[in-house]
């Protein structure tokens, strides 16, 4: 079957290891020592070279690396009219285990006053040119998920004077990603990946249970999660992809949640109206492939059956047994698989607990792979 537009066999998550001097220079940014210009000069010419070393590495779908930003999903949030962060941007966890991530709550009237990411999309845009290779790739732009704004927050951090009504709260949110993506279509995107831990964290019983104390029924939840998705991208054109990517947390190789899909799979395939999945499977946190039997015959799933948080290169043989495993629950067998790794490799700024080197080697594995598997990669 063919694949949706701008998904790859060999496919990728989205984020990756920083380079160091994007790093400093954020810092230096938040110290007062540099501007915000001087922080995109810096970051512009990092993320041209981080371009070249993707279509180098055999990549096909091609993303900025999140080299803008310090957490995958607060620092476009907070480009929202009525949102404001609560926490530390910077982590001053003194261990993994003790670090609690800054959220997004909601003050004001949700709203879309400007784009948030065209011009890092018509940057991207230019790098590919300027590699020559616009014809045979896809620039990706990957954003949160509308549910990232609601799953971590209560009645105490959606502010009631401004929202006694939970449903006009969805109502705008819905809105506000309609218009963000009618900004990107215009600008020429055509591949736009939502970024959703929550729907994972579901399927593991004490987040479960956590999060029905917040909001009850999780169930219910789940199927508002799904009609806030599908209500979100609802207006976008026929010929732009929307894919939605799972993980059960990846902070400096840590996770947080673990537990098979089977309690939001039914809902998450069947009800939720995207084109392609990006989901964990990297290890037994993530339970069986049984799940993919609700999948649909008109969509794929890019099996991250490889690991971004460990710096030793998976087993190939391994890898291929797995998506073989894994394509035999789908009604279409392993044309409706692609691979990658289960998440990004730097989905907030500090980064997985490997290499430059050693991410870029496990990503040309990757598409070793994946050209062995299938005769379009």
């Amino acid at each position: 079957m063919p694949l949706p537009f701008g998904v790859y066999r060999a496919d990728h998550v989205g984020s990756l290891l920083r380079a160091k001097p994007v790093l400093d220079a954020r810092d230096e940014r938040d110290a007062g020592k540099i501007t915000d210009k001087d922080l995109r000069a810096i970051e512009d010419k990092h993320i041209a070279e981080v371009v070249t070393s993707e279509i180098d590495s055999g990549l096909r779908s091609i993303t900025d690396g999140e080299y803008r930003r310090a957490f995958f999903h607060l620092d476009y949030l907070q480009h929202l009219d009525g949102t404001e962060i609560q926490g530390q941007m910077n982590s001053t966890a003194a261990s993994v285990s003790d670090f609690r991530p800054p959220k997004c709550v909601v003050t004001g009237k949700l709203g879309h006053s400007k784009a948030i990411q065209v011009d890092d999309f018509l940057f991207l845009e230019e790098q590919i040119k300027a590699n020559g290779a616009e014809s045979k790739l896809t620039t990706k732009v990957c954003i949160p998920s509308p549910t990232m704004v609601h799953f971590r927050n209560d009645r105490t951090t959606i502010d009631e004077r401004v929202y006694p009504d939970l449903d006009e709260f969805f109502e705008d949110l819905a809105r506000v990603y309609q218009e963000e993506l009618a900004d990107l279509y215009a600008a020429g995107c055509r591949m736009v990946q939502l970024d959703d831990t929550n729907l994972a964290y579901l399927c593991d019983p004490a987040m479960r249970k956590e999060a029905e104390a917040r909001h009850g029924d999780a169930n219910v939840l789940v199927r508002r999660y799904a009609e806030l998705i599908n209500k979100s991208i609802e207006k976008r054109p026929k010929d732009m992809t929307i894919g939605i990517h799972l993980c059960r947390g990846n902070h400096r190789s840590k996770w947080f949640a673990q537990g098979g899909y089977e309690p939001v799979a039914e809902v998450l395939f069947k009800e939720m109206n995207v084109d392609a999945y990006f989901l964990e499977f990297d290890d037994a946190r993530s339970g069986d492939f049984s799940p993919l039997r609700h999948l649909p015959p008109n969509k794929v799933v890019v099996l991250g059956v490889m690991s971004s948080k460990k710096a030793e290169l998976d087993v190939k043989e391994d890898i291929v047994k797995r998506v073989k495993e894994a394509a035999g629950y789908c009604g279409q067998g392993i044309d409706q698989l692609c691979l990658s790794h289960q998440c990004g490799f730097s989905s907030t700024k500090e980064g997985n607990s490997l290499s430059y080197d050693e991410q870029w080697a496990k990503v040309r594995l990757e598409v070793e792979i994946a050209k062995e598997l299938w005769s379009d990669a």
